[in-house]
């Protein structure tokens, strides 16, 4: 009966994820927490290997139609790699399970869930389909080299703050990426952002995830359940999209979001 509701939950995260494009961590990383009891580390490192394999599959869809910005993929690894090979490295001196690195973990967690919240809002009032789409115009319309940030060690830093955001939590891509991007990239068509924020968290959460394996932080087989429930889930959502009201549904998350991350916070 337990696993049937791992699978339940894989499964719910997996339709929010297709119908509004919400991170998986966020909503999955808390449900595990709260919901399930899992200890916050077991709840993180799992989560993030379930990113991985959930996000690899979009990336591959998404660069056949050629729309990964392939250089803006570089430049956020090249700070996102390294910073959380560091995260790893301090979780290790730390060990997973003492109280300082659990406190760190969750207090962490609820402010990455607060500024999930807070991005989440900003493009459900801000984003309507016409509003999304006099945005995309302007931005197809602008400079020739899109991929052209402001600075090039912005992209670099803001790898290295959602590197360690994302160790630490496993949550930080997805909103909070697409919202910094969209200000990094000031010429970048919104697909574009949207396929560089999926694509460079396939090696991000897989690195990390990785690591917190090497640390005994991953449920395998609680993996395998969230996996079985969550791509059908994402299937389904994909599809629903066109007939749901998106920018209620983002509005009562970012509500969610809020209430588990200021949780997490006062914990």
């Amino acid at each position: 009966m337990h696993d049937f509701a791992f699978i339940l939950a894989g499964f719910g995260v997996g339709l929010i994820v297709g119908l509004t494009g919400v991170g998986g961590g966020s909503l999955m990383t808390p449900a595990l927490i709260f919901f399930f009891g899992v200890k916050p580390h077991l709840a993180i490192g799992t989560d993030l290997l379930f990113a991985a394999f959930t996000k690899m599959g979009g990336t591959v869809s998404l660069a056949r139609q050629r729309l990964v910005p392939w250089r803006v993929v570089g430049l956020l690894c090249a700070g996102s790699i390294p910073a959380a090979l560091l995260g790893l490295w301090a979780l290790h001196q730390l060990g997973p399970e003492s109280a300082q690195a659990q406190r760190v973990m969750t207090t962490t967690l609820g402010v990455a869930l607060l500024l999930t919240a807070a991005a989440t809002l900003y493009k459900a009032i801000m984003f309507s389909p016409e509003r999304a789409a006099q945005v995309a115009a302007a931005r197809s319309s602008r400079a020739p080299d899109a991929t052209q940030p402001r600075h090039w060690s912005l992209p670099v830093l803001l790898g290295a703050v959602i590197g360690l955001l994302v160790t630490f939590t496993s949550v930080g891509a997805g909103a909070i990426g697409v919202s910094v991007l969209l200000l990094v990239f000031p010429h970048l068509p919104l697909p574009r952002i949207i396929a560089a924020d999926i694509a460079y968290a396939v090696p991000l959460t897989l690195v990390a995830g990785l690591g917190h394996a090497s640390l005994g932080s991953v449920d395998w087989p609680l993996l395998g359940l969230l996996l079985c429930g969550s791509l059908p889930g994402i299937w389904l959502g994909s599809r629903l999209v066109a007939h749901t009201p998106e920018r209620l549904i983002r509005s009562i998350l970012s509500a969610l979001l809020a209430w588990a991350g200021a949780k997490l916070v006062l914990l």
